[in-house]
């Protein structure tokens, strides 16, 4: 009994000790005057309004919760959260999961943009004009990759003027690489690449990147058949008849698109025709694009239809062009009687159902076309290259054919009234489409690196606020009405805030109470004036 006795001895000292503190509080509280409280409060207000203008900062930037991802990289480790464990070789518990991290992997890589510009002929040009720069540095060096593996190989080094060029496509400074092309013509005024570089860079009109064009083809053709006439089955001679047929066909194709911009269309058309018979496995460039373009600005419905059949097939990758274009050609058919007035009433017919089917296949590839289409957002110069289902490619579709939807009466009207309907479709897009994979996460981040600071990347599907934007922002708010509360009523609000402790420290009080009653008063007396 007496430890029984003794641990509640023990158990009434702390509670006393408790009851004593917290008596001292409410006496410190007692003596604060008005200033401090609006003071605090308004402290209190100033530190939570900057964490929320950082937080939202934050989030139109990068996407994410700066809170929240400081909290998962870097607290939960150390209050114990699990970390994923290396897989053991052999063996995958997550076949799923890692089948769908492999798709969003593929549909995350980026693409060349099969109707770049010209860089010194059209992106120099704006930014002599604008003052922005066009393109981003990401895209530029991915750009420069791709020259160096279309236009070197090992046997650069048998010939001086390649082994200038291979250093010419490694350069940074525009001017250094146009002067290294000019150095590779005095030691071989055939040099192909060398005409390639100063047609791109150089040349500040299509008419001047024509000619320079012209001369890449004369040479390129020389050394291609000089390649395909030698024979040697080896690794070596493969490689250099691949790097001269990349260039012949970049050069032929460069061709095309600058005959097209000069207006001379259906030369294009031939020469883009001529292309694809004479490199069948070339698919891969998208050479078809360049020509359901070029066939939309002559009209040629019935080819671009052809193309189509040929192209848009399930077997091959798709692309904004692609599902666009289908989905024209069959608004073309109904769009010009086309009234959402008359198709609520009588219902909608078999064409415009296959119209409207199309649009919304077309929007679920990419859903961010329709808002340039529609010119509810602003157009910028199409990158060099494009992320497929993204932003940068919605950008570079809508910039050469938006005057084809124009073109087409009633086309707009019909993509106004129906785009928006896919998405009642696909509630989820990130876990299930309907014709397609689910919409990838990955395409904002891609986006932000290709496209241009100045550019209000499209983000699809739209994210909602974290909620430390929400909390922080009520937290902002209610301590700044605190504040004014207590320096226009001071004294209400001390009485309200200790009438709000007082209410908190109440069940200590009554805990005290009972303690008193139930202990002999010589007990309490002797535990009281310790």
């Amino acid at each position: 009994t007496w430890k029984i006795l003794f641990f509640k001895v023990v158990m009434c000292d702390y509670k006393i000790t408790i009851f004593r503190e917290t008596q001292a509080v409410t006496v410190f509280l007692s003596t604060l005057t008005p200033k401090f409280y609006v003071a605090l409060t308004g402290t209190s207000s100033l530190i939570s309004g900057l964490i929320f203008i950082f937080e939202w900062w934050y989030f139109q930037k990068y996407g994410t919760s700066f809170i929240e991802q400081v909290s998962v990289s870097h607290l939960r480790p150390l209050i114990g959260g699990v970390e994923n464990s290396p897989p053991v070789p052999g063996f995958s518990a997550n076949n799923g999961e890692n089948e769908t991290n492999r798709q969003s992997l593929s549909e995350c890589k980026v693409w060349r943009n099969p109707l770049n510009l010209f860089r010194g002929a059209e992106y120099s040009r704006y930014t002599w004009v604008t003052g922005k720069e066009p393109l981003t540095y990401y895209d530029m060096n991915l750009s420069a990759q791709d020259h160096q593996t279309f236009f070197t190989c090992d046997t650069d080094s048998l010939r001086p003027s390649d082994t200038v060029m291979q250093k010419a496509w490694r350069e940074r400074n525009p001017q250094a690489r146009i002067k290294a092309a000019y150095q590779a013509l005095e030691l071989d005024n055939d040099c192909a690449t060398a005409y390639v570089l100063l047609a791109e860079e150089e040349a500040t009109t299509i008419i001047d990147a024509e000619k320079y064009f012209k001369q890449a083809l004369k040479a390129g053709e020389t050394v291609y058949r000089k390649s395909q006439h030698c024979h040697p089955q080896n690794s070596q001679h493969e490689a250099h008849l691949r790097r001269d047929t990349n260039v012949l066909v970049y050069v032929k194709r460069r061709l095309a698109m600058c005959a097209r911009k000069l207006g001379r269309i259906k030369e294009a058309v031939k020469m883009m025709r001529d292309l694809m018979k004479e490199f069948p496995l070339l698919s891969m460039l998208n050479i078809h694009e360049n020509l359901l373009e070029a066939l939309l600005e002559l009209q040629a419905y019935a080819d671009v239809q052809a193309v189509l059949a040929k192209y848009d097939d399930i077997s091959l990758p798709k692309s904004a062009a692609i599902c666009y274009t289908a989905a024209l050609l069959k608004a073309r058919a109904v769009s010009d009687r086309f009234s959402p007035e008359t198709a609520s009433r009588r219902g909608l017919s078999t064409a415009e159902i296959n119209a409207v089917e199309a649009i919304h296949r077309a929007v679920e590839f990419n859903p961010h076309v329709p808002k340039y289409l529609l010119e509810m957002k602003s157009l910028i110069l199409p990158p060099e290259h494009i992320l497929k289902r993204g932003d940068s490619e919605a950008v570079a579709y809508a910039f050469f054919h938006l005057q084809h939807w124009k073109r087409i009466e009633g086309a707009l009207n019909l993509l106004h009234c129906t785009w928006e309907g896919t998405f009642r479709m696909i509630p989820y897009p990130l876990e299930k489409g309907h014709l397609f994979y689910p919409y990838p996460s990955c395409t904002e981040t891609a986006d932000r690196e290709l496209l241009p600071t100045f550019h209000d990347v499209s983000v699809y599907p739209q994210k909602e606020l974290p909620f430390f934007i929400h909390f922080t922002a009520g937290l902002c708010s209610f301590s700044a009405m605190l504040a004014v509360l207590t320096h226009q009523f001071p004294e209400l609000m001390v009485i309200f805030t200790k009438a709000f402790f007082g209410m908190l420290l109440s069940p200590f009080n009554f805990i005290m109470e009972k303690i008193k009653h139930f202990m002999p008063s010589s007990l309490w007396h002797q535990l009281t004036q310790i």
